[in-house]
């Protein structure tokens, strides 16, 4: 069974992932294919990783172009960085484990939205600080906005 259980994940994936789930309640673990769904446990934690890269990167690229180009703010800019904090938020009280990692790759994600964040808007890489001026905790206050 497990050999056809991953043919069919070549070949229709919602149906596999449909077989796999009522085998897994059925305890019929030894008919389950292992290898293909060790696999998309993996890349689920990937994913969870990668979305949330993506919405910090967002929020820093506002929050530089709010605080550095004070005369083009715009509700359009307020609204994306409620939505990402709230992306960034659901994703932290879904899996608080995530907390670390979201430490961990805080200053990356800042070094990645200076150089975006320089290219979108024109203004020179060397006008936007080295270290974040915004902190962890202001980058998820969903008040927060710079001066």
């Amino acid at each position: 069974m497990a050999s056809s259980l991953a043919q069919l994940y070549e070949q229709d994936y919602a149906l596999w992932l449909d077989v796999s789930c009522r085998l897994l309640k059925a305890g019929r673990l030894s008919e389950l294919d292992i290898a293909n769904l060790l696999e998309e446990l993996e890349d689920m934690g990937r994913t969870e990783k990668q979305a949330l890269t993506s919405n910090l990167i967002v929020v820093l690229i506002h929050l530089l172009k709010y605080a550095y180009q004070p005369g083009q703010r715009s509700n359009s800019w307020r609204f994306v960085l409620k939505e990402h904090r709230r992306r960034l938020q659901e994703s932290l009280s879904t899996s608080p484990t995530l907390k670390a990692y979201f430490e961990e790759i805080f200053a990356g994600c800042y070094q990645e939205a200076r150089d975006l964040a320089a290219t979108e808007t024109g203004v020179g890489i060397e006008n936007f600080p080295l270290e974040s001026p915004f902190s962890s905790e202001q980058a998820l206050d969903r008040e927060f906005l710079p001066r």
